[in-house]
Parts: structure tokens; C-alpha cells; sequence
């Protein structure tokens, strides 16, 4: 039986959605490399640039797609604009911590933060969603928890850098949740980005006159490096949404596990951080985490499109 042509343009999609989704989480895990590059300025001017050129970027692509109205819109929506508020402080605290963890050259730890968030999300869904847990997902958990107790025990302290980037963007991806579909990745980037803006401008203010922006004194590369960070920021993001369109969340949910995966590498094969065994003994109880939950996951998915399938045939 030959494949329909419905069939063969549903496969070409999916590809071309896998390929969008390995160039986001491609070009997420080279983020270490690329801040690394943008020393000598310090976190809170990447942060500043980032989210200034980011707005600039998105602004321009709502202009030329003639959807730069929806700017104006949004400020009318108060629920929206709270929201797209606290997502935008959530962002700007998971962006901080980063750029603190590359630049203080601790770039593992933030790896750890990414592979931590898929089970903070579980984690978050049961607590705040009321959702119920599959077995394996428990287990998932479980050991999660067990991994950070471990590292935290073996470290003296707590891996906060870890903690606090996939705490926080966990409850980032749980706000964006609530948006729902009624805003596209671009619309709420832009929005995040308007309300950071002042909160940026301020901070460009406050290094100029402390004599600490680079922005201008070391040359035409470094300022064109850090005007990048909108390109660096928004790009992914868009590849992003376009793989999530096109493609199952399974094949998503196991994507991204190439940016922690590459940020790991950065930090120890090209950035040269020393790695304890104790460590490793700790990522290796969040990588059995993980494949607890990723194996249940593509269980549960083909489960569950089975189940569809003999709905349908039984309606026919």
C-alpha cells in the first residue's frame, strides 16, 4: 500500500519540526560558549542588552508581519499584562542566574539546573496543577529528589545555581501554560521583553555612571556581540515554537535534553571545569531520573494515540 499524500506531507512536516527543535536546543546549549565570549562585561549588562535588543528584534518582526498593533492591545488587557509580567520577572531571574553560573565559571551547575527542570515540572503539576502521577512518574521524582539531597550533602550547601534555574523556569513554563494558546512565542517574548525594558534602560544608567559598561570601550566586535543577544534570544525561541507545532510533545520533551546535555560538554571539555566523581555520581542519579520519565512518557504518548486510533475505527 503506497503512503497517501496526506501521509507523506504529515512526515515532512514532522521532519522539518524535528530539525526546528534540534537547532533551538542546538543553538540553547552553545549559550555558555557564546557569554563566555561577551566578558569583559559582567551579568547585569548581558542582561540589560539582552533584553533591550530582544525587544528591538521582536518589534521589528511584529512591524514587518503587520501585528505591531498588538503592542498597544496588550496594555488593555490587564490579566494579560500581569501575567506576561511576572513571566517576564521569572525570565529575568532564570536569564541572572545563568550569566552569574557561565561567567563565575560554573557552567555545569547550570547544566544541572536543566536537566532538574523536566521533574520540577512533573513536580510543579502535582502541587499547583493537582495532577495525578503515573507510577513511573513518582519514581522519577523520587529519585530526583534523592539526586539533589545527594549533592546537597556531598557539596556542604544546597546547588542553589541548579535549584533556582529550574525552579525558575518551571514556574516560567507553568505561567506560560496559563496563557495558553492565545499568544504566540514571538507575542509573548515581546511582552515579557516591554515590561524588563525600563527595568534594562536603568541598569545601562546605573553601569554608565558607575563606569562599568563595556558596551562602547572595547571595541566594534564587542558591541556587535552584544547587540547579537536580541538575535541569540529570540531565534531559538522561534525555532522552538515552529518544532512545537509541528512535531509530538514526546519527541519535544526529548529533544531538550540536548541543551543540558551540551552545556555539561561546554563546561568541561571546552571551558575546562573540574568535575568531582561525587558529582558525576550525583547527574547520574538525575540521568536514571530522567529516563525513568522519558521511557513512561513515550509509553504513556503511544498509549494513548492507540487508544485514539480504536475510537476512531469503532466510530466508523
Amino acid at each position: 500500500m503506497s503512503p497517501t499524500p496526506t501521509t507523506v506531507a504529515d512526515a515532512a512536516t514532522a521532519r522539518r519540526g524535528t530539525a526546528y527543535g534540534f537547532l533551538a536546543y542546538l543553538l540553547w546549549g552553545a549559550f555558555p560558549l557564546y557569554f563566555v565570549a561577551l566578558k569583559p562585561a559582567g551579568a547585569w549588562e548581558i542582561l540589560a542588552h539582552r533584553i533591550i535588543w530582544s525587544l528591538v528584534l521582536c518589534l521589528l518582526i511584529l512591524a514587518m508581519t503587520r501585528r505591531a498593533r498588538w503592542v498597544i492591545d496588550m496594555f488593555r488587557d490587564r490579566r494579560q499584562l500581569g501575567t506576561l509580567a511576572l513571566a517576564g520577572l521569572l525570565i529575568a531571574v532564570n536569564w541572572t542566574v545563568y550569566l552569574v553560573a557561565v561567567l563565575t565559571g560554573r557552567v555545569t551547575e547550570a547544566a544541572l539546573g536543566y536537566f532538574l527542570n523536566p521533574l520540577v515540572t512533573v513536580a510543579l503539576g502535582v502541587l499547583i496543577l493537582r495532577e495525578r502521577l503515573r507510577p513511573a512518574q513518582w519514581v522519577a521524582v523520587s529519585i530526583g529528589l534523592a539526586a539533589a539531597i545527594y549533592l546537597t550533602v556531598d557539596h556542604g550547601s544546597p546547588p542553589w545555581i541548579s535549584l533556582v534555574l529550574a525552579c525558575s523556569f518551571a514556574c516560567y513554563g507553568l505561567l506560560k501554560k496559563r496563557l495558553g494558546s492565545s499568544l504566540s512565542a514571538l507575542q509573548s517574548l515581546t511582552g515579557e521583553t516591554v515590561v524588563l525594558t525600563p527595568f534594562a534602560v536603568g541598569l545601562l544608567v546605573w553601569l554608565a555612571a558607575t563606569g562599568e559598561q563595556t558596551f562602547t570601550g572595547h571595541g566594534t566586535g564587542h558591541t556587535l556581540l552584544l547587540v547579537s543577544a536580541g538575535v541569540a534570544t529570540t531565534v531559538p525561541l522561534l525555532l522552538f515554537a515552529a518544532a512545537a507545532k509541528r512535531v509530538p510533545l514526546v519527541t519535544i520533551g526529548l529533544l531538550q535534553f540536548l541543551t543540558p546535555v551540551l552545556q555539561l560538554l561546554a563546561g568541561v571539555v571546552v571551558l575546562g571545569e573540574v568535575m568531582p566523581s561525587s558529582r558525576w555520581v550525583g547527574f547520574g542519579l538525575v540521568w536514571v531520573a530522567l529516563v525513568v520519565l522519558s521511557v513512561d512518557s513515550v509509553v504513556s504518548s503511544g498509549r494513548s494515540r492507540r487508544l485514539a486510533r480504536a475510537a476512531q475505527g469503532a466510530a466508523c
